[in-house]
């Protein structure tokens, strides 16, 4: 018996999402890339004024005019107050200074005092932010915000802490950490006209930037040919035909939504530009409910900045519905007044609006409720205030399942949402409430890696009327799921969706899918429409050379594989993009290159661990196993309950001969995970020799996890029979083949024990159907008729 060999974290770990690792989202909103023009195009805000005067007057105030801008003494005085009395963070306290003409942050600790220069102040909706400068040309922020409504400074950080329901709440992160740098995390959505200037060598930044703030040709593009045009239509009289600028008055829905969600997203891109007017999902990817910053029924739980719920949003889904409608270009709602508060609904919803009290249960009273009392409740998170952009009912079920909030009780806040679930039940809305509730269980279940309802998963993401973001969830989620009746399906997906994101979720699910159906359909998602389907096809590719490609497939894998190495490269400071050019690399056996772009992620992120779990990989490919227990030691200082080091760093000692090491590693895994089938295996098979009753236990753990993985049946079969439990063995390897299982080892097993008894037929019988398994390799498929043919003689 063999134990598992060592594979590469893309393929076991739980961190990872298969291949492809998107970037943690910033404690801001998505960082969409500048645009792609030279800077004697642009002609800068003050160009527009002459002939937009009003709209100039409405934008400068704005959040948007002022997404970012210069720290002053005015700005002090008129925005902020004192701070009474210094905020401690761990063995630090922090007050800020704010009576001079330069502002400050002063830090007093066990290194003595520091001082931090202001100089600007990024928000202001609901908190500004401020930012200094930092070692090797960062801007950072700094480690104290200040609460714009209730006038008080507070602890950044602290504030952003997630407490997950049922799990341990994350830590802060420290302020200096690169999450908190603005040339990092927050660049484009904050100033216009951004240059990175990032120089990977040096690790440092050299950024620029024409306007802070959001400026009008962040939307509408380069300014200068629209400002000479009509200087020329001025001296001429003659009106040009062409604008000179993008005119978002032509846009369509979709179009004006991806322009607004390159930045109020949670997201990670996938270029190096983004120009208003293209299609999202050729730029970027969307974060989803696989994300623990969403309750399992899709609410927000921690900051995810509009998009993915609004995705949910049935009224967005009809395609009509763009931003515009509620929010002006310059970021205020249109529907502010009571008095036209549920005019936002409108005209779409004129018979509700007219009879809102019959349809709300609530008589109209000032000041509420409206329509987005109930459809789009507020909640708060690290100070900032944000709205629920899917527009559904309030779920009280929900609330007492899984702690979301419910529009119910943000209002009746002397009431619990057992309360709130007994009106809704008098107002003979349960029924409603169970699509929803159905939704998030499958979420939850899919989040636990129970299978229990994996049938009806499966059905739910073929539907013709699934959502789209709880789809492209489960889907994401599915990479953790061992059963094979998952590849059909997702193939089946990948071919028939609308929807790029859902298509790219089925993409990165059918990563090492073992069938030609599911490799057949990757080949062609590499000449999808979108851009994000074929990069993340190219992507699951990546192991095939491209020369064994034949014809137009070549052509089509080498465009997209082109695609795909120009994301890679479109975000050098991104330490996770670094990381998938590892596998990358990896994937395609060349080691050096893949060492390479590995050390490069720690170098960025030396707190990373899946870069030294991979390097471990790749030392052991290259016979270098010292190096590789190294890395293997290194990640296990950064994660120490991580299972999948454990079990990695186990089957290393192993082949190095040291199986008492092993022995201890494996058993720490299952310490941290005793789910972990791989881990239960490798010590059953470990300790077989000389502990045969302790390892039967561990093997028949490993096939009670993971049924329908045959090397973990044949393994507990083969030491059942060799202890002479046949009987039990043959129960065990007779439901392996009854379900189809392609293990041909299995197969061979049971024929052999048959054939023990003398019962040729029952072995003829096991070998056919070995043959007829069209999920087993052609030559073992092959080599059983011929078993047959022999028998038969």
């Amino acid at each position: 018996m063999k134990r598992t060999t060592l594979a590469p974290m893309v393929c076991q770990a739980a961190i990872c999402t298969g291949l492809w690792l998107v970037g943690p989202a910033s404690t801001f909103a998505g960082a969409r890339p500048p645009q792609p023009a030279t800077e004697d195009q642009f002609a800068g805000s003050v160009s527009c004024r002459q002939c937009h005067e009003r709209f100039y007057e409405l934008w400068a105030p704005s959040h948007h005019g002022l997404a970012m801008q210069p720290y002053t003494a005015g700005f002090a005085r008129t925005c902020l107050t004192a701070q009474p009395e210094a905020v401690s963070i761990g063995s630090f306290s922090y007050r800020v200074d704010i009576e001079g003409r330069e502002g400050a942050m002063v830090e007093n600790g066990p290194e003595g005092r520091k001082r931090y220069e202001i100089v600007h102040v990024l928000g202001g909706k609901n908190v500004y932010y401020f930012l200094t400068p930092y070692e090797r040309g960062r801007l950072q922020t700094l480690p104290l915000a200040y609460d714009v409504h209730q006038k008080q400074w507070f602890d950044t950080a602290a504030s952003g802490v997630r407490h997950f329901p049922g799990v341990e709440s994350d830590a802060p992160v420290h302020w200096t950490d690169p999450l908190y740098t603005f040339n990092t995390s927050c660049y484009t959505c904050h100033v216009s006209q951004l240059s990175r200037n990032y120089d990977l060598d040096t690790d440092t930044y050299h950024t620029e930037w024409a306007e802070p703030g959001i400026n009008c040709e962040a939307c509408h593009g380069p300014g200068e040919a629209h400002v000479k045009l009509y200087q020329r239509a001025e001296e001429t009289g003659v009106e040009p035909n062409d604008l000179g600028l993008i005119s978002t008055h032509t846009f369509s829905a979709e179009q004006m939504n991806s322009m607004c969600n390159s930045c109020h997203a949670k997201m990670s891109p996938i270029t190096a530009s983004f120009t208003p007017g293209e299609r999202y999902f050729d730029h970027f990817d969307l974060v989803t409910l696989e994300n623990r910053d969403f309750y399992p029924d899709g609410r927000d739980l921690g900051e995810n900045y509009t998009m993915t719920s609004w995705r949910m949003s049935p009224c967005a889904k009809g395609g009509q519905l763009d931003c515009m409608h509620c929010h002006t270009s310059s970021g205020r709602y249109r529907f502010r007044e009571p008095a036209q508060a549920n005019n936002a609904c409108l005209p779409c919803h004129q018979s509700r609006v007219d009879a809102v009290a019959a349809h709300s249960h609530h008589e109209p009273v000032d000041g509420g409720p409206t329509c987005v009392s109930c459809h789009m409740p507020m909640t708060r998170f690290a100070h900032m205030n944000r709205t629920d952009h899917s527009m559904r009912p309030p779920v009280p079920a929900a609330t007492l399942k899984y702690e979301s909030d419910n529009a119910c009780n943000l209002c009746h806040q002397d009431q619990d949402a057992a309360w709130a679930q007994q009106q809704v039940k008098e107002w003979g809305m349960v029924t409603r409430q169970k699509q929803y509730l159905q939704l998030a269980d499958y979420v939850d279940q899919a989040r636990r890696q129970n299978w229990s309802n994996l049938d009806q998963i499966l059905a739910y993401v073929q539907r013709k009327d699934r959502d789209e973001v709880f789809a492209g969830s489960l889907i994401r989620l599915l990479r953790a799921c061992d059963s094979d009746e998952k590849w059909i399906v997702l193939v089946k997906v990948l071919e028939n969706d609308p929807s790029p994101l859902v298509r790219a979720a089925a993409v990165e699910a059918l990563d090492g899918s073992p069938t030609a159906a599911s490799f057949r359909a990757l080949v062609g998602a590499a000449n999808d429409e979108y851009r994000l389907v074929r990069v993340r096809a190219a992507a699951a590719l990546a192991a095939v050379p491209l020369e064994r490609y034949q014809g137009a497939y070549q052509a089509q894998v080498g465009r997209a594989t082109n695609e795909l190495m120009a994301s890679l490269h479109a975000l050098p400071d991104d330490y996770t993009s670094h990381y998938n050019l590892g596998n990358i690399y990896m994937e395609r056996r060349d080691h050096e290159k893949a060492l390479d772009a590995y050390q490069t992620a720690v170098k960025l992120r030396p707190d990373f661990m899946p870069p030294h779990v991979n390097m471990a990989f790749v030392y052991n490919a290259t016979g270098d196993n010292d190096k590789a227990e190294a890395s293997f030691r290194k990640a296990l200082v950064l994660d120490p309950n991580s299972p999948i080091v454990h079990l990695n760093l186990g089957m290393l000692l192993g082949e190095l001969k040291r199986p008492k090491e092993a022995e201890q590693a494996f058993r720490a895994a299952l310490k941290a995970d005793p789910n972990s089938a791989a881990a239960a295996y490798n010590l059953g098979v470990l300790i077989a020799e000389d502990r045969s009753e302790e390892s039967l236990k561990w093997c028949r753990q490993a096939f009670r996890l993971r049924p329908n993985d045959g090397k973990y049946g044949y393994t507990y079969a083969f030491f059942l029979h060799q202890r002479g439990q046949t009987t039990r063995a043959v129960a065990v390897l007779e439901g392996i083949v009854n379900r189809k299982v392609p293990y041909g080892d299995a197969y061979a097993l049971l024929g052999s024990i048959y054939l023990q008894r003398g019962d040729r037929q029952k072995a003829i019988g096991v070998y056919r159907a070995a043959q007829a398994n069209e999920r087993l390799d052609p030559r073992a498929r092959s080599a059983f008729e011929a078993m047959v043919l022999r028998l038969q003689q």
